[in-house]
């Protein structure tokens, strides 16, 4: 069972993200997005944007530029064979560009259970700032089974 009282009090490090018009190329290449304003500089200055916007849903990948964006649940005995991602919401502010640096600050704001803790869950917000602003926030649930209370 996850100690909920530690879990709500693990510190996170903030982690401090540059965003790169390449990486925003390939994000939006890979996840099929079609509207140049991803791709093109002038389409998307055309568009009234100081450079390539953000797509949707990049600000789950910068997280992920931690050295071990999951070591916060060995740090709570959690095996990872037994974690799934559960859900992934998104409250945007402002629209991040090519050329920001952000800074995400992580924290776990929940953890519950559920079949008599047979499933527990995880949950995870992330606050994207630039230069001291909010610029979104990423909230991400995790499920993690318990195979010995399943049984």
């Amino acid at each position: 069972m996850i100690d909920r009282d530690r879990a709500l009090s693990l510190p996170f490090a903030p982690l401090t993200f540059e965003v790169e018009r390449g990486r925003l190329r390939a994000f939006a290449r890979s996840t099929g997005e079609t509207n140049p304003i991803y791709r093109d500089v002038d389409a998307a200055r055309a568009a009234g944007h100081p450079d390539l916007p953000a797509p949707p849903t990049f600000f789950f990948t910068m997280g992920l530029e931690r050295d071990e964006p999951l070591g916060y649940l060995g740090e709570l005995g959690i095996d990872l064979r037994f974690v799934l991602h559960g859900e992934q919401a998104f409250d945007y502010r402002q629209v991040a560009y090519a050329g920001d640096t952000l800074v995400l600050q992580d924290r776990i704001t929940d953890v519950y259970d559920k079949r008599g803790g047979a499933m527990e869950f995880i949950v995870k917000e992330t606050a994207f700032h630039r230069a001291g602003t909010l610029v979104a926030t990423a909230k991400s649930v995790l499920v993690v089974r318990d195979p010995e209370a399943a049984a």
